[in-house]
């Protein structure tokens, strides 16, 4: 698995690593399915919803697969 970071497009992080996708939705971002995952980054996506971008890659690495 190659180093998640906050300028990897959301469907790139959840490629390499799909437990993201449950860290995503728990913190109301349901834009997994969107098509503004292939081209958003975690910290666009991030700041869209308010939220700081470093907590939320801390929790998807933490997460399991």
């Amino acid at each position: 698995m190659s180093q998640l970071t906050k300028d990897m497009t959301i469907a790139e992080i959840l490629k390499e690593k799909p437990g993201a996708a449950e860290v995503l939705f728990a913190a109301g971002m349901h834009c997994v399915g969107c098509p503004s995952a292939r081209g958003e980054t975690l910290e666009q996506a991030a700041a869209v919803h308010g939220m700081d971008a470093d907590e939320l890659l801390a929790g998807i690495v933490a997460a399991g697969e």
